[in-house]
């Protein structure tokens, strides 16, 4: 079940991982599978935070530029 990608995207991993969870829950998976599927599951949990994380960064990154170039509307009408 190891799709070991060299460069896999935030929704291939997620997809996988959504694999991987839904297998495990099967109950079907002998101990040694389980094993194995775990460990490959907490490896893309951790690529997914990850990502989620640089995500976050970028956002806030953003949101600070557009927040400072933002014109002040000092309307009074």
């Amino acid at each position: 079940m190891s799709k070991a990608v060299k460069n896999p995207t935030f929704e291939s991993a997620l997809a996988e991982l959504e694999q991987i969870v839904a297998a495990m829950e099967s109950g079907q998976q002998p101990l040694e599978q389980l094993l194995s599927s775990y460990k490959r599951g907490a490896e893309l949990l951790q690529f997914c935070q990850g990502a989620l994380q640089d995500a976050q960064q970028q956002v806030r990154i953003l949101e600070a530029g557009a927040l400072q170039n933002l014109p002040i509307d000092n309307d009074d009408n």
